[in-house]
C-alpha cells in the first residue's frame, strides 16, 4: 500500500477550486458578486466559447489597494469579514475562494485602479502560480479576464455542455444579480448568443418594476401584481404573475435573499404552493421574489457555490410567501392575462381550423393561424 503523503499546495488548490468552480457561469457569477460588493454600478461581462476561452468582467468598481491586490488571490484572504462573524453576513464573497479558484484554472489577469489612486496596478496568476504586481493604465475599477478555463484540469472540461449551452448559462447568471441588483448597468456579451444590456433603473419599487420588465419583457407587467407583506421581522417583495400567465417550466422564477441571487428548494416549493390551486397541472408560475431579514436569521454559509441558503425558521418563511402570494392571487382572481388570451386563441386555431377573428381557416388574415397551402 503507498505511504500517505501530502499533497502539493497547487493540487491542493485545484482540488478545491472544483469545489467552486465547476462550470464557467460559476466563475462568472463569482466575478461578478465581487464588483457588486466593490460597489459597481457598471458590469460588463463578455465570454467566448461559453467561457472556456475568455471571461471578461468589467466594473467601475472600488478597485484594489496596491497592498490588496497580491493578496486578493491566495486562498481565504477576504476583505469582506472585517470582525470574523460568520453568523451576520452582508456581503458575497466573504469565502475567500473566488480569485484564488479561478486563478487555480485558468490564466488570471487583474487590472485595477483603486478611487484616488495615481496609476493602475497589473496581476497575472498563471495555472496557480502568481506573477509581480506590474504599473498598467485603467480607469477606476476592475477588469478581470480569466482564459482557457480548465486547461489544467482536463477531466473538468470533459463536463462542459455546448459552448451555446455554457454561454447561456453564464447569461442566466448574470440576470439573476442584475434582476437582485437593478440599481446597476449589467451588459452581457457572447459569441454563442444570450447577449443583453440594461440600463441602471431608478431605486425603489419603481426601479424593481423596471428592471423586471427588463428581464421578462412587458408582457409580464401587464399580467404582475406586486407583492409587500411582512412577517415577524421577515419582509417578502416583488412580483408575481396572474395564474393565466405560466410557463412550462421554472425558468422564469427569480429568488432573492437579502439581495444574493439564490436557487432555494424552500422558496421553490412555497411558491409551487401558493398556486397550487391557481395553475393547471404541469404549469410553472412566473415571479420575482426578494426576501429581506436580519443575516442572523438565514445561513448564508452551506454551500461553496453559495446559491442555496437556511432559514433558522423555514416555517415562517414558507408561511409567510404562501399566505401572501395566495391572498394577492384570490383578490385578483377576476383578472386574466392578455397573452395567455392570445395564446388559448392561437391553439383553438390551430387545431381547430378557425382564426382569432373568427372566420374560417381559408380567411385567416395575413400572418395569422391558418395552415399552409399543400
Amino acid at each position: 500500500m503507498p505511504s500517505v503523503r501530502l499533497l502539493d499546495a497547487l493540487t491542493i488548490d485545484r482540488i478545491a477550486a472544483g469545489e467552486v468552480v465547476e462550470r464557467p457561469a460559476d466563475a462568472v457569477k463569482d466575478l461578478v458578486e465581487n464588483a457588486l460588493d466593490a460597489g459597481a454600478r457598471r458590469v460588463e461581462v463578455a465570454v467566448e466559447d461559453g467561457g472556456r476561452r475568455v471571461i471578461r468582467v468589467a466594473d467601475d468598481g472600488a478597485g484594489f489597494a496596491p497592498e490588496d491586490l497580491a493578496l486578493a488571490v491566495e486562498r481565504h484572504a477576504t476583505s469582506k469579514l472585517p470582525d470574523g462573524d460568520l453568523a451576520a453576513i452582508a456581503s458575497f464573497g466573504f469565502r475567500g475562494e473566488a480569485l484564488p479558484s479561478i486563478a487555480a484554472v485558468s490564466r488570471l489577469e487583474i487590472r485595477t485602479r483603486a478611487e484616488g489612486a495615481d496609476g493602475g496596478l497589473r496581476l497575472v496568476v498563471e495555472q496557480g502560480v502568481k506573477g509581480a504586481v506590474a504599473p498598467v493604465g485603467h480607469p477606476r475599477g476592475s477588469t478581470i479576464e480569466a482564459r482557457d478555463l480548465f486547461a489544467a484540469t482536463p477531466a473538468r472540461l470533459k463536463f462542459l455542455k455546448s459552448p451555446r449551452a455554457e454561454a447561456l448559462a453564464c447569461a442566466d447568471a448574470i440576470r439573476r444579480l442584475a434582476i437582485a441588483h437593478p440599481q446597476a448597468r449589467f451588459a452581457f456579451a457572447s459569441d454563442e448568443g444570450g447577449a443583453f444590456d440594461w440600463p441602471a433603473c431608478p431605486p425603489g419599487p419603481q426601479g424593481a418594476r423596471m428592471r423586471s420588465g427588463q428581464a421578462l419583457g412587458p408582457d409580464f407587467l401587464d399580467d404582475a401584481l406586486d407583492i409587500d407583506a411582512t412577517r415577524e421581522g421577515v419582509r417578502l417583495t416583488g412580483l408575481v404573475a396572474v395564474p393565466t400567465h405560466h410557463r412550462s417550466n421554472a425558468q422564469a422564477q427569480y429568488f432573492s435573499v437579502n439581495g444574493r441571487a439564490v436557487r432555494d428548494r424552500l422558496l421553490a416549493g412555497a411558491l409551487a404552493g401558493a398556486y397550487a390551486d391557481f395553475l393547471p397541472a404541469g404549469r410553472k408560475a412566473v415571479a420575482i421574489l426578494d426576501v429581506a431579514c436580519d443575516p442572523r436569521f438565514v445561513d448564508v454559509n452551506v454551500h461553496p457555490a453559495k446559491t442555496e441558503v437556511r432559514f433558522a425558521d423555514p416555517g415562517l418563511v414558507r408561511g409567510l410567501i404562501v399566505g401572501a402570494i395566495r391572498e394577492r392571487l384570490g383578490a385578483a382572481r377576476h383578472r386574466a392575462s392578455v397573452g395567455g388570451g392570445l395564446a388559448a386563441a392561437a391553439l383553438f386555431a390551430r387545431d381547430f381550423g378557425a382564426a382569432p377573428n373568427g372566420y374560417g381557416s381559408a380567411h385567416a388574415p395575413t400572418g395569422g393561424f391558418a395552415e399552409p397551402a399543400q
